[in-house]
């Protein structure tokens, strides 16, 4: 009973969260730490001195992905606490990096207290998971649940021209395929949520049982163009006001599917993109996400069956990509909830909208997320915030499930 009372040093790890956030802080307090940047490079370094402090042993993979390890009593696959600590060109101080310290602020309320776990743990810094500099994201989660093929991604290019294996190689954190993680006791990512829904419904904690599927498409139309001034109306073949009905179309129909549907139309072209001139090509997407895959068949049924004409223009549907809705382990999920209940701290289980190295690493090891409040939902921003009692309240729920997984 003494071991699940135990917490951890919420001052300290308020500190900790301001020191990382010093690796690449922006004017406006946000952080620009993109992947095998200066900055990155000297937070690996600060993290794996902290580690090393700890007693603990640090290797890297072929991929530049960081594994400390605290040794424990027995050896058994470890308990593995991990997320990233790159961020996007003036992201916030929490996205990513809150999980690995996370996992830094465990180890070390474990060593304050002169416990040695029955079992290894683990804390892993993932490479390159926002693909803000080398895309695409969560590239070495990616490689290492074989999602992605590893040559392709080593020639991958920055916008300056240098490919993800040049920057590797330059880094210093060019480790050894032997040491990728193969099993795992559990793995356990917090991360804050990036959106509104724990704020608005004044909870503390969210904990994830699924990343949604989701479908992307591409809807090109193609019409004619022709002078503005002088082409009567119903002479036109506008493709912009054609591609203007194709999406209150699908505003209309999506909208019927379900409540936790989310949808959106985020990229679009016109062309010739000049206002004397009839659009005569317009190009835009179609992005939708739901945890249940049958919605998710659904919205691709609405979409597959968009008219091949619209108006007096051509109508081309294109599937860009997709993904099935992936679940995580019930029992680890189950030992988190025991864990926001033993602590009494106010929660709900909750799906993520968005990617995170989790949803790879869910497909050969037994994984789980835990959420924290965001403020106002904002993230990927300078103004980012989840504040340090949620925060720490965080970081208890992951000490409290490690704890009830070494018994």
């Amino acid at each position: 009973m003494q071991l699940r009372k135990l917490t951890v040093n919420g001052e300290r790890l308020k500190n900790t969260i301001e020191t990382f956030a010093d690796f690449g802080r922006t004017d406006n307090n946000g952080v620009t730490r993109l992947s095998l940047s200066e900055e990155d490079l000297k937070v690996r370094s600060y993290f794996r001195s902290c580690c090393k402090e700890l007693g603990m042993n640090v290797r890297v993979d072929d991929m530049g992905t960081m594994y400390a390890t605290l040794a424990g009593a027995k050896e058994k696959p470890p308990i593995v606490i991990g997320s990233h600590m790159d961020t996007v060109k003036k992201g916030g101080r929490f996205d990513g990096v809150l999980g690995v310290i996370a996992g830094l602020e465990i180890v070390r309320t474990l060593v304050d207290q002169g416990i040695t776990p029955e079992i290894p743990i683990t804390v892993m810094n993932f490479t390159n998971e926002e693909g803000a500099r080398f895309e695409p994201s969560m590239m070495a989660s990616g490689v290492l649940s074989g999602k992605f093929d590893k040559a392709v991604m080593m020639s991958k290019k920055d916008p300056e021209g240098t490919t993800f294996q040049e920057a590797l190689e330059a880094s210093g954190f060019a480790g050894d395929a032997a040491n990728r993680i193969q099993e795992a006791t559990a793995y356990l990512e917090l991360h804050i949520e990036q959106g509104p829904v724990l704020e608005r419904e004044d909870l503390s904690i969210g904990i994830v049982d699924c990343v949604v599927g989701m479908a992307c498409y591409e809807i090109e139309v193609t019409g004619e163009s022709d002078h503005a001034g002088t082409t009567p109306m119903e002479m036109r073949k506008d493709a912009l006001f054609a591609a203007n009905d194709l999406i209150t179309e699908l505003r209309n129909k999506l909208g019927l599917l379900d409540s936790e549907l989310v949808y959106t139309m985020g990229r679009m072209n016109v062309l010739p993109n000049i206002h004397t001139v009839i659009p005569n090509q317009v190009i835009f997407t179609v992005e939708a996400r739901h945890k249940d895959m049958g919605v998710v068949r659904e919205v691709e049924a609405i979409i597959q069956s968009l008219p091949v004409l619209q108006g007096e223009c051509g109508v081309t549907t294109t599937k860009l990509w997709g993904r099935d809705t992936v679940w995580f382990d019930p029992n680890i999920c189950n030992r988190v909830e025991q864990a926001a209940l033993s602590l009494g701290y106010s929660h709900k289980k909750m799906a993520s909208g968005a990617g995170h190295d989790a949803q790879f690493v869910a497909g050969f090891l037994p994984s789980a997320m835990v959420f924290v409040p965001s403020v106002k939902g904002k993230s990927h921003c300078e103004e980012e915030l989840t504040s340090y009692e949620d925060c720490e309240k965080g970081v208890n729920i992951l000490l409290e499930t490690v704890l009830c997984l070494l018994k």
